[in-house]
């Protein structure tokens, strides 16, 4: 599955937003040089991904990620063989732990995944067309063994050379980046902060980031500004390129783009614009 070197990461939502819009946006995009569009959880996960794919011809679509809580391993499978079905070779499910409900706190979220790899290949889901959100090693050996490779989330370039090095030469390695197209460092990251807020308040993404020396106080109020500059890649096109390939050089075989604006409820179209003429 060819997902290109770089691709484009959003928050499900702000594709369901753009309504009647989004296929002529997605066509935009598909003779850009994105290789893949990825996809924030949500219930309608699926129904997206099959509106990109049908308004496009060579884009691949990634869930990144479905949350293997909500969303049903045999739902998932029937969706991935029908929308595959129309256009092979294009969708990638992301799938990972996001949130649960009271009732799943006590179940293991690693043995959990592996019972849901067990469903998809019991239900004729290939390994290859799956990718894990994957951060600590545990789930990262998993996501070399039982997928097409890791998707870590909110990760540094650091975080980046010790995942190539725990997946092995062969897996995908494809980290997000967050990024801001903003040379001013007070505005650029307050609206950085604006998004990290809601990440630096969940449970997984913090131990991470402890894990590759942050502290507590880097992690509190949106991030100190050592923290945002470390995890968020903030100026001119040129800037975040290099921020880019910084990752590249660590081991990622693609970046999936996450484009923050001081309005976190557009798709940031123009910004996509700005970046699609660098990297084509």
């Amino acid at each position: 599955m060819d997902l290109g070197r770089i691709g484009l990461w959003s928050p499900l939502q702000l594709f369901v937003q753009a309504g009647a819009h989004l296929p002529e946006a997605m066509a935009e995009l598909d003779d850009s040089g994105f290789g893949t569009v990825w996809l924030g959880n949500g219930p309608t996960i699926m129904d997206v991904a099959a509106a990109i794919l049908d308004a496009t011809e060579r884009i691949t679509v990634a869930t990144g990620i479905a949350n293997i809580w909500i969303h049903p391993a045999a739902t998932l499978a029937a969706r991935h063989r029908e929308i595959a079905g129309r256009h092979p070779g294009r969708l990638l499910l992301g799938l990972g732990n996001g949130p649960r409900d009271a009732t799943q706190r006590a179940s293991s979220p690693y043995r959990r995944m592996v019972a849901y790899f067990d469903e998809l290949d019991a239900l004729g889901i290939p390994a290859g067309s799956r990718v894990l959100a994957a951060n600590g090693p545990r789930m990262l050996a998993l996501a070399a063994g039982r997928s097409l490779g890791a998707h870590p989330f909110l990760v540094t370039a650091e975080h980046t050379h010790f995942a190539r090095t725990a997946l092995g030469d062969g897996p995908l390695l494809a980290p997000e980046l967050k990024v801001v197209l903003d040379a001013d460092p007070a505005t650029a990251r307050a609206t950085a902060r604006q998004a990290l807020d809601f990440y630096l308040t969940k449970q997984g993404y913090p131990a991470t980031l402890r894990r590759l020396g942050f502290t507590d106080e880097d992690l509190a109020d949106g991030g100190s500004d050592r923290l945002v500059d470390a995890v968020v890649a903030w100026g001119d096109v040129e800037t975040v390129l290099k921020r880019v390939d910084e990752h590249h050089q660590a081991g990622a075989d693609h970046v999936a783009l996450q484009v923050l604006t001081p309005d976190p409820g557009r798709l940031p179209l123009a910004e996509y614009r700005e970046l699609a003429a660098a990297v084509r």
